[in-house]
């Protein structure tokens, strides 16, 4: 059924496998190690932009933090108006929260596929998905896009002395298939390598989670739920990697490792973009401000006083339309006319009577 993604993903390993083994020789461990590591990097490569739309996905989240707290008390009694409200905000802003997660998503299946085919590369365990083939099954069955030499290739290689595909609480039946290539690991030199990995993984994985907590707004590290959350993802998940890292074998401790080295360096590109963008425009705004600023020296405008002399001069322009209109309407406002066409003052008759008197 994940065949769609054990496929690609073994395409992209054999891929970088034949580009470092042309270098360092086919069954070195110096090729493997870096074939996994250009994995990841070619993973997270492809989900760059997701991963930037991540990011201003969250900081769009903590900037709406307060609407979002004011339409949740303003609805608390009504969750469909809420939602409705919620949606209508969302909308507004051009918000999507599933472009928060999606990224992370995406690396669960490829991390799932790679966990899958490294451990194809040894099918001699009885466990769950495993098929218990013998030694000599394992080394003459293809994996996947890797033919069986490369899958021979995979149990000769070794870092420091240890199989890539290797684990410390791998069972005795396990480990004894790297007997004919290259000799049957102790779990002393397992663990001599696994052990330090384990511990670059945790650390890498607490400080890449700091790394984000520090960049929270107080409104967002306010909220109960991302409270929670940051402190899973500080300490739970870096002592997580720390505990299971005795059943997870030396590639996956690379891909861990390799993952947040990659994921450090992302984020402080990512952020510094973000903060030197934020940057331009303050200065932009600050920039508009000193252009309508007066000049020294200058007697500042009122802005009210133009408007309202713009509305006086509309006011006047109506009315001379109106004094332009029908013939009646004119004579009564201007005056009659003579039969020349010259036009007879109003107070005319008015005038006479009283020099008259």
């Amino acid at each position: 059924m994940l065949d769609i993604i054990y496929w690609p993903v073994s395409a992209i390993l054999w891929f970088w496998h034949k580009a470092f083994g042309f270098v360092f020789g086919a069954d070195s461990g110096v090729a493997w190690t870096l074939a996994i590591v250009f994995l990841v990097f070619t993973l997270r490569l492809v989900l760059y932009k997701p991963f930037v739309k991540q990011v201003r996905t969250t900081k769009q989240m903590q900037e709406l933090q307060p609407q979002i707290k004011e339409l949740q008390k303003k609805y608390k009694n009504d969750r469909e108006t809420m939602a409705r409200e919620m949606q209508k905000l969302q909308k507004e802003h051009g918000f999507n929260p599933l472009m928060g997660c999606l990224p992370v998503l995406v690396q669960v299946p490829v991390f799932l596929g790679l966990f899958h085919v490294l451990r194809s590369f040894n099918r001699t365990g009885h466990g769950f998905g495993q098929l218990g083939l013998s030694a000599e099954e394992n080394a003459n069955i293809g994996n996947y896009i890797f033919s069986a030499t490369d899958v021979q290739s995979f149990l000769s290689a070794r870092i420091f002395g240890a199989p890539i595909a290797a684990f410390i609480t791998a069972p005795t039946n396990e480990l004894a298939a790297f007997a004919e290539w290259g000799g049957t690991p102790t779990r002393l030199s397992i663990a001599l390598v696994a052990i330090p990995l384990m511990i670059i993984a945790g650390v890498a994985t607490h400080f890449n989670a700091r790394a984000s907590v520090q960049r929270q707004t107080p409104e967002a590290a306010a909220n109960p739920q991302a409270a929670i959350m940051n402190k899973l993802s500080l300490w739970v998940f870096p002592l997580g990697v720390m505990v299971g890292g005795p059943f997870l074998m030396i590639g996956i401790l690379i891909y861990w490792v390799a993952n947040n080295i990659w994921t450090y360096g992302q984020q402080h590109l990512v952020f510094g973009r973000m903060e030197k963008e934020e940057a331009e425009k303050k200065a932009k705004k600050l920039e508009q401000r000193a252009q309508n600023a007066p000049k020294p020296g200058v007697k500042p405008v009122d802005v009210r006083k133009k408007q309202d002399a713009a509305v006086a001069d509309d006011s006047s322009a109506n009315g001379s339309a109106a004094t332009n209109g029908t013939p009646k309407q004119s004579a009564k406002q201007g005056g009659q006319r003579r039969p020349g066409g010259q036009k007879r003052p109003g107070n005319r008759g008015r005038a006479n009577q009283k020099r008259k008197r």
